[in-house]
């Protein structure tokens, strides 16, 4: 018996399956963690690159979009497999695996893509606030510390109640979306001819960089951790038939989560270019802008009004999230436990600090560059989280029967060396600009 500390002790194992059951009420019960990791991939982040992507250059970064999500896929796959297998989390995998520094360096970087993650989230539910209520950005920025109340009474009446409220957010942001599709009426041909890859995305620097802004805020690394603990919540057996039963139904769960996630991303880039681009509107990459332009360009108030509902849900249900993430990453690296409550005002005080700054300085105009900066952040520390998964889950001393096969290993891989290529070229394009 594994007497080793359990990955987020307080929730594993505590929501049953029925072992008799059929396919659909087992698909029913492994249902869950799929969505609070495609919470991650939809979040404000998103929706400035988003935003920016389909404003300037049409339907054209739809593809990074689609790529970004497979990869996603492929990634969270991977993640809930490591988990379920070794009974171990990517971060306690590392601290299993490598020296006291290296897994120092490890959590350090983590922490710095959770506070950017963080800090997309403050900014996208403030403007949502801002928009909406006329709310300052400066008092919205600072009342979103206070979203931790929520989290702690979630978690206080059990996991299934976190999973719930997630899953109906995303039904909201997901119907405000199809309304504004709806209204949009975009030209299905193009949003189609979108999908197909470009080789202009690759020698445009500018392009290059809100597409790999979309790559960071679409295979974000703290979800990666996230995801190798939160599917430890159900009670499977500890024998190779229930955890190979658990690797597919939580496969499933994952993969068909991340495919709503798609279809929001691809959404509000969608709705961006076919509303924006077509109107010789390029240059809008700020929520705001676009908030303020749909009503006179969609010819109803409606249409801004679920813009800006979809928004503060999506700020809201990615900080869900992010505390079990910042949990799980402090517990698994150095195997320091705080209390819910002090983890998340410290993971929101690193994002308001700035926040606070940006917007004094700059004023609201300064938030859109900040979130797509803070995309870019998280795509830089992906490689730091997903060479380590991958090694991880190839790794037959950990994984046992369930090492990857040969197909994954070999997919994982290459999708782990386009991340690592991509942002060495980033920064090369970055520097080189200056």
């Amino acid at each position: 018996m594994d007497t080793r500390t359990k990955s987020l002790p307080e929730v594993h194992g505590s929501i049953a399956i029925p072992h008799s059951a059929g396919f659909f009420r087992k698909m029913l019960a492994f249902a869950g963690p799929g969505y609070l990791v495609a919470v991650g991939y939809m979040d404000p982040g998103n929706w400035a690159t988003d935003l920016a992507g389909g404003s300037r250059y049409g339907y054209t970064l739809l593809s990074v979009i689609m790529i970004s999500n497979l990869m996603a896929i492929l990634l969270q796959a991977l993640s809930a497999r490591l988990g379920i297998a070794s009974g171990r989390d990517l971060a306690q995998s590392c601290r299993d695996t490598y020296s006291r520094p290296v897994t120092f360096v490890l959590w350090i970087l983590c922490e710095v893509a959770i506070a950017a993650c963080d800090l997309a989230e403050v900014i996208g539910a403030a403007i949502a606030l801002n928009l909406l209520f006329g709310l300052p950005l400066i008092w919205g920025v600072c009342l979103t510390s206070l979203d931790v109340l929520i989290v702690l009474y979630l978690q206080n009446h059990g996991f299934r109640y976190v999973e719930a409220l997630v899953i109906a957010l995303i039904i909201a942001i997901a119907g405000s979306f199809a309304i504004n599709l709806w209204l949009a009426q975009p030209v299905v041909v193009d949003v189609l001819a979108g999908f197909i890859p470009r080789t202009a995305i690759l020698t445009n620097p500018d392009m290059l960089y809100i597409s790999i802004g979309i790559l960071g805020a679409t295979v974000m690394p703290h979800n990666l951790y996230l995801h190798s603990s939160i599917v430890q919540t159900r009670r499977y057996l500890d024998d190779d038939a229930s955890k190979a039963e658990a690797i597919k139904f939580s496969t499933i769960d994952s993969s068909v989560a991340l495919m709503s996630a798609l279809f929001i991303n691809a959404a509000i880039l969608i709705m961006s270019a076919s509303v924006f681009n077509t109107t010789g509107h390029q240059d809008v990459a700020e929520i705001g802008d676009a908030y303020h332009l749909l009503t006179p360009l969609l010819g109803t108030a409606m249409a801004s009004t679920l813009f800006a509902v979809a928004l503060l849900a999506s700020g809201q249900n990615a900080t869900l999230t992010g505390t079990l993430a910042g949990q799980i990453v402090m517990e698994g690296f150095i195997n320091l436990r705080l209390r819910p409550w002090l983890r998340r005002l410290i993971t929101r005080l690193i994002a308001i600090v700035p926040a606070v700054l940006v917007i004094a300085i700059y004023g609201d105009s300064g938030a859109g560059p900040l979130l797509i900066l803070s995309q870019v952040i998280l795509s830089l520390q992906l490689p730091f989280a997903v060479f380590p998964l991958v090694m991880f889950t190839s790794d037959k001393a950990k994984m046992g029967r369930f090492v990857s096969p040969l197909w994954m290993k070999s997919l994982a891989w290459f999708v782990s060396l386009v991340i690592a290529v991509l942002n060495v070229w980033l920064l090369y394009q970055t520097f080189s600009s200056l």
